[in-house]
């Protein structure tokens, strides 16, 4: 299942990006990069998962206010947090807490936890999801 079709609605930018968010985003970016450039399909998984998962960090960093909600203790996921503080990313972070578990086989070496469809359209979307946070974070706001 590939996101690309699946436009999001916008968020609300930012007006002022913290300078921790806007490092997980060139991380994000930097793991595109070699998300693309890795040979093997479960590398190219790996990094694209791990990519998307800075982008949803750089959201948090920006938009998450410190406490910890009342009833539940411990750590959260990222992709549970997410839809939270940007609820139009919501379904994204469905998409991509489905693939932790693909992810997680792919970086123990695990044989054929990956297809190569799989890595390329995994890299694909987690383009678009960087793209859209970039967009939302980063660009000036309208008017």
């Amino acid at each position: 299942m590939t996101m690309m079709g699946t436009p999001a609605p916008p968020l609300r930018p930012q007006q002022r990006v913290p300078s921790s968010a806007l490092a997980l985003l060139r991380s994000a970016r930097r793991g595109l990069t070699e998300a693309r450039e890795d040979t093997s399909a479960a590398g190219r998984y790996a990094a694209a998962h791990l990519a998307a998962l800075r982008a949803a960090a750089a959201v948090l960093a920006a938009r998450a206010r410190p406490g910890v909600p009342r009833g539940r203790r411990g750590p959260r996921s990222v992709w549970e947090l997410l839809p939270q503080v940007a609820p139009a990313l919501g379904e994204w972070a469905e998409f991509f807490a489905a693939g932790a578990a693909k992810r997680a086989a792919a970086e123990a070496g695990l044989p054929r936890s990956v297809t190569v469809r799989e890595a390329d359209d995994l890299v694909r979307d987690a383009e678009t999801f960087l793209r859209l946070v970039e967009g939302t974070l980063v660009r000036p706001p309208d008017g």
